[in-house]
């Protein structure tokens, strides 16, 4: 099976168009943003800037300053926004004449603000203001006000931060690996946000209206949680994060504030911020869609056993979710306790018989197997008799027989006709699906049948799906090196050379492609606490 079945300077920025582009720079210069008015060639221009300092004078990059107009002809423009860079400096430049607030905000700090400061035409023209601003102590759970309840009477671990990951870890052969990373990425599709179903002109006309709200009200809660929501839905995800912020610094209580951010800096590419939103969200509300997300952050940046715990405890509190027993059958599977992997996605199955879902991972889980546990092959003919025109259902149960005929004493052969009739029921329902044609020429080839087996092996080649991803090379790269022994076997030594050529390019090519993915992958610095954090399993 493959998984596609599985259903971040010196330019001026208005905030109301281009916000996307300042929050994509903020880590190589400072941006800011512009009054949507155009200043004419001759109006005053001047500047404003400085930097962002923590309580120990350290500077503070990314941290998002606010200058909002509260005089002159221009007091109902939009709020002017500038991000810090590396040496926590920021810039606003083209001013009115006009008196301005000005404050800085970052998570986990306290507003650091400054004003009224003037900006007035009797000074020469490109007056440049220096206003620096520092932040109080860090905000922590002892200090931080109107700090919620916690999901853990004493958390078992804490996210530290994040590292380039050098190698994945892993258990057993590169295929085990590969699977677990293929399950860890479905499991995360699994939580799929919906797409807004506003038409464009409604969208804009409500962002409209809740920006002059926001001007009106600047300390709105509801404005800035409303906006922010409304720019993520509409694809505007960086552009959403002030808004947001604000709405968590107003009311430090509401979780779907931090769950949104969750997911923006999931989006963003920030994922330790990402991992802290949710596990805020999750305190505060510790509602099936926190701890899911939650622990789907975990999972996909292999902090295996947080995300084994927080699923754990999911499942306990929300037992009937057939989602959070997948995701926590993947993680163990992940952390190589295949037992304890199998038995969630089978409880998962018996939760919802009709659901496809448990039955596609735990295919996918037995499919790498040698021999497949008694339970997911249950399970798994189950699914093939409740469903009996879904392709991936023969095709799983076939796998699942194919894998005990091969252990079996007797009744080889009835097991042989079975299996052959579950694989040519599923390529005639999908034509499609390579990994039933592969599993035909390896048949064959078992029965030293090899025309017809290199038959199959040639389909498996050619049933490209019309989304073919990395697991389909995978197809490609067995099915040219078992056409290549087929060839071989039927004495065309020329052919035979050739596949095992093309399964050396499409091999290299898959090792290439999980080396730059593995890299790319940033991993969490875990550390765990305390005596009752989940042991890692026995392999």
């Amino acid at each position: 099976m493959t998984f596609s079945h599985f259903g971040k300077s010196g330019i001026y920025v208005d905030i109301l168009a281009l916000a996307l582009i300042a929050m994509a720079t903020a880590a190589l210069a400072p941006s800011w943003a512009q009054s949507p008015e155009p200043a004419s060639s001759a109006a005053f221009q001047g500047t404003v800037q400085g930097h962002v300092r923590d309580s120990s004078g350290r500077a503070v990059a990314k941290a998002i300053v606010f200058l909002q107009p509260t005089t002159g002809t221009h007091a109902d423009a939009s709020i002017q926004i500038a991000h810090t860079d590396s040496e926590g400096a920021y810039r606003f430049a083209a001013l009115r004449a006009g008196t301005y607030t000005l404050r800085a905000e970052m998570k986990g700090y306290s507003q650091a603000s400054s004003g009224p400061v003037a900006i007035t035409n009797v000074l020469a023209n490109n007056e440049t203001k220096t206003i620096d601003l520092a932040f109080g102590l860090p905000q922590t759970s002892e200090n931080r006000a109107g700090q919620g309840p916690e999901f853990f009477d004493e958390p078992q671990f804490t996210v530290a931060g994040v590292t380039q990951a050098t190698n994945s870890g892993g258990h057993g052969s590169d295929t085990v690996l590969r699977t677990t990373e293929a399950l860890a990425k479905a499991t995360v599709s699994l939580n799929k946000k919906p797409n807004g179903t506003s038409t464009a002109a409604k969208s804009d006309a409500t962002e409209s209206l809740l920006r002059d709200a926001l001007r009106r009200e600047p300390e709105s809660f509801e404005a800035n949680q409303k906006l922010g929501k409304l720019l993520v839905d509409n694809g505007k995800a960086a552009e959403a994060v002030p808004y947001l912020l604000r709405a968590a610094q107003l009311n430090a209580e509401d979780p779907e504030v931090h769950h949104v951010l969750g997911d923006v800096e999931e989006k963003l590419g920030n994922p330790l911020e990402a991992v802290r939103d949710y596990q805020r969200a999750a305190e505060l509300d510790p509602s099936e869609p926190d701890l899911f997300d939650w622990g789907t952050e975990l999972l996909t940046h292999r902090a295996l056993e947080p995300a084994t715990e927080v699923f754990t405890k999911g499942n306990r509190l929300f037992p009937k979710s057939v989602r959070m027993l997948i995701a926590l059958g993947v993680a163990w599977y992940a952390r190589g306790s295949y037992d304890q992997a199998t038995q969630c996605l089978v409880n998962a199955s018996d939760l919802a018989p009709d659901n496809p879902t448990p039955y596609l991972f735990l295919g996918k889980m037995q499919s790498v197997e040698t021999t497949p546990s008694e339970g997911s092959k249950e399970k798994l003919a189950r699914f093939a008799q409740l469903q009996p025109d879904n392709a991936l259902a023969n095709y799983y149960y076939a796998v699942s027989l194919s894998k005990q005929s091969a252990s079996a004493s007797d009744n080889n052969a009835e097991h042989s006709a079975r299996v052959e009739s579950l694989l040519q029921k599923a390529v005639r329902l999908d034509p499609k699906l390579g990994e039933a044609y592969l599993q035909l020429g390896i048949l064959y080839s078992q029965h030293e049948d090899f025309s017809r087996a290199i038959l199959a092996y040639r389909r498996a080649l050619e049933a490209r799906p019309e989304e073919a991803g990395p697991q389909f090379d995978e197809i490609l790269e067995e099915a040219h090196y078992r056409l290549a022994q087929a060839y071989l076997r039927a004495g065309d030594k020329v052919l035979a050379q050739q596949e095992l050529q093309l399964h050396d390019e499409y091999s290299k090519k898959i090792k290439e492609n999980s080396v730059r993915e593995r890299r790319d992958i940033q991993e969490f610095i875990i550390s765990l606490q305390g005596k009752n954090s989940v042991a890692p399993p026995r392999p």
